[in-house]
Protein backbone atom coordinates (compact mmCIF):
# COMPACT_ATOMS: atom_id res chain seq x y z
CA UNK A 1 0.00 0.00 0.00
CA UNK A 2 1.23 3.51 -0.87
CA UNK A 3 2.44 5.48 2.22
CA UNK A 4 -0.07 8.28 1.51
CA UNK A 5 -2.95 5.78 1.53
CA UNK A 6 -1.68 4.10 4.70
CA UNK A 7 -1.70 7.33 6.79
CA UNK A 8 -5.52 7.58 7.23
CA UNK A 9 -5.66 3.96 8.39
CA UNK A 10 -2.89 4.50 10.92
CA UNK A 11 -4.58 7.68 12.12
CA UNK A 12 -7.91 5.86 12.55
CA UNK A 13 -6.21 3.07 14.49
CA UNK A 14 -4.48 5.59 16.74
CA UNK A 15 -7.76 7.38 17.38
CA UNK A 16 -9.48 4.11 18.29
CA UNK A 17 -6.70 3.25 20.75
CA UNK A 18 -6.90 6.72 22.30
CA UNK A 19 -10.69 6.53 22.63
CA UNK A 20 -10.45 3.07 24.20
CA UNK A 21 -7.83 4.21 26.68
CA UNK A 22 -9.90 7.27 27.59
CA UNK A 23 -13.04 5.18 28.06
CA UNK A 24 -11.22 2.75 30.36
CA UNK A 25 -9.87 5.66 32.43
CA UNK A 26 -13.18 7.53 32.71
CA UNK A 27 -15.39 4.50 33.41
CA UNK A 28 -17.15 4.39 35.77
CA UNK A 29 -18.15 8.02 36.18
CA UNK A 30 -21.00 7.17 38.58
CA UNK A 31 -21.96 4.29 40.92
CA UNK A 32 -22.18 0.85 39.33
CA UNK A 33 -25.06 -1.56 39.98
CA UNK A 34 -24.20 -5.18 40.78
CA UNK A 35 -27.36 -7.16 40.04
CA UNK A 36 -27.83 -10.21 42.28
CA UNK A 37 -30.67 -12.39 40.94
CA UNK A 38 -31.97 -13.49 44.35
CA UNK A 39 -33.35 -11.79 47.47
CA UNK A 40 -31.12 -10.24 50.13
CA UNK A 41 -29.84 -12.54 52.84
CA UNK A 42 -29.13 -15.63 50.74
CA UNK A 43 -25.82 -17.16 49.59
CA UNK A 44 -25.74 -15.24 46.28
CA UNK A 45 -26.36 -11.95 48.09
CA UNK A 46 -23.52 -12.72 50.52
CA UNK A 47 -21.10 -13.22 47.60
CA UNK A 48 -22.19 -9.96 45.98
CA UNK A 49 -21.63 -7.99 49.17
CA UNK A 50 -18.19 -9.55 49.69
CA UNK A 51 -17.12 -8.19 46.29
CA UNK A 52 -19.00 -4.89 46.16
CA UNK A 53 -16.80 -2.90 48.54
CA UNK A 54 -13.32 -3.91 47.22
CA UNK A 55 -14.48 -3.60 43.60
CA UNK A 56 -15.84 -0.13 44.34
CA UNK A 57 -12.58 0.94 45.99
CA UNK A 58 -10.56 -0.27 43.00
CA UNK A 59 -12.89 1.39 40.46
CA UNK A 60 -13.18 4.66 42.35
CA UNK A 61 -16.99 4.50 42.44
CA UNK A 62 -19.47 2.76 44.69
CA UNK A 63 -20.66 -0.68 43.58
CA UNK A 64 -24.26 -0.98 44.77
CA UNK A 65 -25.78 -4.43 45.23
CA UNK A 66 -29.28 -4.64 43.75
CA UNK A 67 -31.40 -7.70 44.54
CA UNK A 68 -34.12 -8.91 42.20
CA UNK A 69 -35.49 -12.44 42.52
CA UNK A 70 -37.97 -14.23 40.27
CA UNK A 71 -38.18 -16.59 37.29
CA UNK A 72 -35.21 -18.70 38.51
CA UNK A 73 -32.99 -15.60 38.53
CA UNK A 74 -33.79 -14.72 34.92
CA UNK A 75 -35.83 -11.63 35.83
CA UNK A 76 -32.68 -9.90 37.04
CA UNK A 77 -30.71 -11.11 34.03
CA UNK A 78 -33.30 -9.66 31.66
CA UNK A 79 -33.21 -6.32 33.49
CA UNK A 80 -29.45 -6.11 32.94
CA UNK A 81 -29.84 -6.98 29.26
CA UNK A 82 -32.47 -4.22 28.89
CA UNK A 83 -30.12 -1.58 30.36
CA UNK A 84 -27.64 0.41 28.22
CA UNK A 85 -24.41 -1.50 27.52
CA UNK A 86 -22.23 1.10 29.23
CA UNK A 87 -20.86 -0.98 32.07
CA UNK A 88 -23.17 0.53 34.68
CA UNK A 89 -24.95 -2.78 35.22
CA UNK A 90 -22.95 -5.90 36.10
CA UNK A 91 -24.73 -9.24 36.45
CA UNK A 92 -23.71 -11.78 39.06
CA UNK A 93 -24.69 -15.04 37.44
CA UNK A 94 -24.19 -18.80 37.40
CA UNK A 95 -25.21 -21.60 35.02
CA UNK A 96 -28.64 -21.67 36.69
CA UNK A 97 -29.74 -18.24 35.43
CA UNK A 98 -27.97 -17.79 32.11
CA UNK A 99 -27.66 -21.33 30.72
CA UNK A 100 -30.33 -23.48 32.35
CA UNK A 101 -33.30 -21.17 32.87
CA UNK A 102 -33.88 -20.65 29.10
CA UNK A 103 -33.80 -24.45 28.65
CA UNK A 104 -36.45 -25.11 31.32
CA UNK A 105 -38.68 -22.02 31.40
CA UNK A 106 -40.62 -20.90 28.33
CA UNK A 107 -41.02 -17.42 29.84
CA UNK A 108 -37.26 -16.83 29.69
CA UNK A 109 -36.28 -15.31 26.34
CA UNK A 110 -32.58 -14.67 26.97
CA UNK A 111 -29.78 -17.02 25.92
CA UNK A 112 -26.32 -17.47 27.40
CA UNK A 113 -24.71 -15.77 24.37
CA UNK A 114 -26.43 -12.51 25.35
CA UNK A 115 -23.89 -12.24 28.18
CA UNK A 116 -20.14 -12.12 28.30
CA UNK A 117 -18.46 -13.78 31.28
CA UNK A 118 -15.83 -11.30 32.48
CA UNK A 119 -14.43 -13.54 35.23
CA UNK A 120 -15.69 -16.33 37.50
CA UNK A 121 -15.48 -15.16 41.14
CA UNK A 122 -16.52 -18.05 43.39
CA UNK A 123 -16.74 -21.83 43.22
CA UNK A 124 -19.06 -23.78 45.51
CA UNK A 125 -18.63 -27.44 46.41
CA UNK A 126 -21.43 -29.74 45.30
CA UNK A 127 -21.95 -32.98 47.21
CA UNK A 128 -24.03 -36.15 47.27
CA UNK A 129 -26.15 -36.01 50.42
CA UNK A 130 -28.36 -38.91 51.57
CA UNK A 131 -30.85 -39.71 54.30
CA UNK A 132 -29.12 -41.02 57.43
CA UNK A 133 -30.33 -44.63 57.12
CA UNK A 134 -29.78 -45.15 53.38
CA UNK A 135 -27.67 -48.28 52.91
CA UNK A 136 -24.90 -46.50 50.99
CA UNK A 137 -21.85 -44.69 52.31
CA UNK A 138 -20.10 -44.11 48.97
CA UNK A 139 -21.22 -43.20 45.46
CA UNK A 140 -20.35 -46.71 44.26
CA UNK A 141 -22.61 -48.18 46.98
CA UNK A 142 -25.35 -45.71 46.00
CA UNK A 143 -25.20 -46.82 42.35
CA UNK A 144 -25.14 -50.49 43.40
CA UNK A 145 -28.18 -49.96 45.63
CA UNK A 146 -30.07 -48.32 42.77
CA UNK A 147 -29.27 -51.31 40.53
CA UNK A 148 -30.63 -53.77 43.12
CA UNK A 149 -34.08 -52.20 43.26
CA UNK A 150 -35.16 -51.29 39.69
CA UNK A 151 -38.81 -51.92 40.65
CA UNK A 152 -38.51 -49.43 43.54
CA UNK A 153 -36.31 -46.62 42.19
CA UNK A 154 -34.37 -44.52 44.67
CA UNK A 155 -35.76 -41.01 44.94
CA UNK A 156 -33.64 -37.93 44.42
CA UNK A 157 -34.65 -34.34 45.03
CA UNK A 158 -33.73 -31.20 43.13
CA UNK A 159 -34.79 -27.57 43.18
CA UNK A 160 -36.83 -28.08 40.03
CA UNK A 161 -37.03 -29.58 36.55
CA UNK A 162 -34.17 -28.25 34.44
CA UNK A 163 -32.14 -27.18 37.47
CA UNK A 164 -28.42 -27.87 37.62
CA UNK A 165 -28.92 -30.66 40.18
CA UNK A 166 -31.61 -32.29 38.03
CA UNK A 167 -29.36 -32.34 34.96
CA UNK A 168 -26.38 -33.68 36.91
CA UNK A 169 -28.33 -36.69 38.17
CA UNK A 170 -29.91 -37.28 34.77
CA UNK A 171 -26.36 -37.43 33.42
CA UNK A 172 -25.41 -39.90 36.20
CA UNK A 173 -28.29 -42.17 35.14
CA UNK A 174 -27.17 -42.03 31.51
CA UNK A 175 -23.61 -42.98 32.45
CA UNK A 176 -24.53 -45.84 34.78
CA UNK A 177 -27.80 -47.16 33.34
CA UNK A 178 -29.64 -46.88 36.67
CA UNK A 179 -33.21 -45.60 37.03
CA UNK A 180 -34.03 -42.96 39.65
CA UNK A 181 -37.24 -41.14 40.55
CA UNK A 182 -37.02 -37.33 40.41
CA UNK A 183 -38.81 -35.35 43.14
CA UNK A 184 -38.76 -31.57 42.36
CA UNK A 185 -38.78 -29.06 45.23
CA UNK A 186 -39.18 -25.29 45.32
CA UNK A 187 -35.90 -24.64 47.12
CA UNK A 188 -32.83 -26.04 48.88
CA UNK A 189 -34.16 -25.62 52.42
CA UNK A 190 -37.29 -27.82 52.13
CA UNK A 191 -35.34 -30.44 50.16
CA UNK A 192 -32.59 -30.65 52.79
CA UNK A 193 -35.26 -30.83 55.49
CA UNK A 194 -36.92 -33.79 53.76
CA UNK A 195 -33.61 -35.63 53.32
CA UNK A 196 -33.00 -35.20 57.05
CA UNK A 197 -36.58 -36.36 57.66
CA UNK A 198 -36.16 -39.43 55.44
CA UNK A 199 -38.84 -38.44 52.89
CA UNK A 200 -36.40 -38.53 49.96
CA UNK A 201 -33.36 -40.78 49.53
CA UNK A 202 -30.67 -38.38 48.32
CA UNK A 203 -29.74 -35.31 46.30
CA UNK A 204 -26.86 -33.41 44.80
CA UNK A 205 -26.67 -30.00 46.48
CA UNK A 206 -24.23 -27.22 47.21
CA UNK A 207 -22.45 -27.91 50.48
CA UNK A 208 -23.28 -25.48 53.27
CA UNK A 209 -22.38 -25.02 56.91
CA UNK A 210 -25.98 -25.94 57.80
CA UNK A 211 -25.68 -29.22 55.91
CA UNK A 212 -22.40 -29.95 57.66
CA UNK A 213 -24.05 -29.37 61.03
CA UNK A 214 -26.88 -31.79 60.18
CA UNK A 215 -24.31 -34.39 59.12
CA UNK A 216 -22.36 -33.92 62.37
CA UNK A 217 -25.61 -34.47 64.30
CA UNK A 218 -26.19 -37.73 62.42
CA UNK A 219 -29.36 -36.44 60.71
CA UNK A 220 -28.05 -37.08 57.18
CA UNK A 221 -24.92 -38.26 55.38
CA UNK A 222 -22.60 -36.40 53.00
CA UNK A 223 -20.92 -39.18 51.00
CA UNK A 224 -18.97 -37.53 48.16
CA UNK A 225 -18.12 -34.27 46.43
CA UNK A 226 -18.37 -33.59 42.70
CA UNK A 227 -15.26 -31.57 41.87
CA UNK A 228 -12.37 -32.85 39.77
CA UNK A 229 -10.20 -32.75 42.90
CA UNK A 230 -11.04 -32.60 46.58
CA UNK A 231 -11.88 -29.09 47.69
CA UNK A 232 -9.75 -27.29 50.26
CA UNK A 233 -12.97 -26.92 52.25
CA UNK A 234 -13.66 -30.69 52.39
CA UNK A 235 -10.28 -32.38 52.22
CA UNK A 236 -11.45 -35.61 53.87
CA UNK A 237 -14.44 -36.16 51.59
CA UNK A 238 -13.70 -38.23 48.45
CA UNK A 239 -14.79 -37.12 44.99
CA UNK A 240 -17.37 -39.12 43.07
CA UNK A 241 -14.78 -39.89 40.39
CA UNK A 242 -12.45 -41.53 42.94
CA UNK A 243 -14.81 -44.51 42.87
CA UNK A 244 -15.39 -46.92 39.98
CA UNK A 245 -18.98 -46.23 38.94
CA UNK A 246 -18.59 -42.55 37.96
CA UNK A 247 -15.02 -42.19 36.72
CA UNK A 248 -14.45 -38.72 35.26
CA UNK A 249 -17.83 -37.49 36.58
CA UNK A 250 -17.07 -33.96 37.78
CA UNK A 251 -19.11 -30.80 38.13
CA UNK A 252 -18.74 -27.51 39.91
CA UNK A 253 -21.14 -24.67 40.47
CA UNK A 254 -19.51 -21.34 39.72
CA UNK A 255 -20.59 -17.75 40.15
CA UNK A 256 -19.24 -15.10 37.80
CA UNK A 257 -19.53 -11.44 36.95
CA UNK A 258 -20.99 -10.82 33.51
CA UNK A 259 -21.93 -7.94 31.24
CA UNK A 260 -24.11 -7.75 28.12
CA UNK A 261 -22.18 -8.98 25.07
CA UNK A 262 -21.93 -5.55 23.38
CA UNK A 263 -20.28 -3.81 26.35
CA UNK A 264 -17.24 -1.82 25.08
CA UNK A 265 -13.99 -3.77 25.23
CA UNK A 266 -12.05 -1.18 27.32
CA UNK A 267 -14.73 -1.38 30.04
CA UNK A 268 -14.65 -5.19 29.96
CA UNK A 269 -10.84 -5.17 30.17
CA UNK A 270 -10.78 -2.78 33.14
CA UNK A 271 -13.47 -4.73 34.97
CA UNK A 272 -11.60 -7.99 34.31
CA UNK A 273 -8.37 -6.55 35.69
CA UNK A 274 -10.17 -5.23 38.78
CA UNK A 275 -11.89 -8.57 39.49
CA UNK A 276 -8.62 -10.47 39.10
CA UNK A 277 -6.91 -8.22 41.66
CA UNK A 278 -9.86 -8.44 44.06
CA UNK A 279 -9.73 -12.25 43.95
CA UNK A 280 -6.20 -12.08 45.38
CA UNK A 281 -7.33 -10.04 48.40
CA UNK A 282 -6.89 -12.25 51.53
CA UNK A 283 -9.94 -10.64 53.17
CA UNK A 284 -12.11 -11.51 50.17
CA UNK A 285 -10.82 -15.08 50.10
CA UNK A 286 -11.43 -15.62 53.82
CA UNK A 287 -14.94 -14.12 53.63
CA UNK A 288 -15.76 -16.46 50.73
CA UNK A 289 -14.46 -19.46 52.69
CA UNK A 290 -16.75 -18.48 55.57
CA UNK A 291 -19.61 -18.86 53.05
CA UNK A 292 -18.23 -22.30 52.01
CA UNK A 293 -17.08 -20.79 48.70
CA UNK A 294 -13.62 -20.75 47.15
CA UNK A 295 -12.22 -17.79 45.24
CA UNK A 296 -12.11 -18.70 41.55
CA UNK A 297 -8.67 -19.20 39.97
CA UNK A 298 -7.21 -16.51 37.72
CA UNK A 299 -8.48 -16.62 34.15
CA UNK A 300 -7.78 -14.47 31.09
CA UNK A 301 -10.67 -12.96 29.13
CA UNK A 302 -10.03 -15.47 26.35
CA UNK A 303 -10.05 -18.37 28.81
CA UNK A 304 -13.24 -17.05 30.41
CA UNK A 305 -14.91 -17.04 26.98
CA UNK A 306 -13.80 -20.65 26.31
CA UNK A 307 -14.94 -21.79 29.75
CA UNK A 308 -18.35 -20.14 29.35
CA UNK A 309 -18.88 -21.64 25.89
CA UNK A 310 -17.90 -25.10 27.14
CA UNK A 311 -20.29 -24.91 30.10
CA UNK A 312 -23.11 -23.77 27.83
CA UNK A 313 -22.48 -26.63 25.38
CA UNK A 314 -22.26 -29.21 28.17
CA UNK A 315 -25.60 -28.39 29.78
CA UNK A 316 -27.41 -27.92 26.48
CA UNK A 317 -26.25 -31.38 25.42
CA UNK A 318 -27.62 -32.99 28.60
CA UNK A 319 -30.90 -31.09 28.25
CA UNK A 320 -31.22 -32.27 24.65
CA UNK A 321 -30.41 -35.87 25.58
CA UNK A 322 -33.27 -36.03 28.12
CA UNK A 323 -35.57 -34.13 25.74
CA UNK A 324 -36.04 -31.29 28.23
CA UNK A 325 -38.74 -28.93 26.99
CA UNK A 326 -39.29 -25.39 28.33
CA UNK A 327 -42.47 -25.32 30.42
Amino acid sequence: MHPILRRPLLLAAALLMTCGSTLAQTWPSKPVNLMVPYPAGGPSDAIGRIFATPLGQALGQQVLVENLGGVSGALAAQKVLAAPTDGQYIFQGSPNEVILSPLANAAVKLKSEDFRLVHPIADAVMVFVTRKDLGANTVDELIALARKTPDRPLTYGSVGIGSLYHLILENAQQLTGIQLQHVPYKGNAPLLQDIAGGQVDFAVLVYSAGMGALADQGKLKVIAQLGEQRSELLKNLPTASEGQALKGFAYKIWTGLMVPKNTPEPIVARLHETIAKTLQDPAVRSQLAAQTQLASPAMSLADAAKFYAAETARYRAIAASIKLQPQ
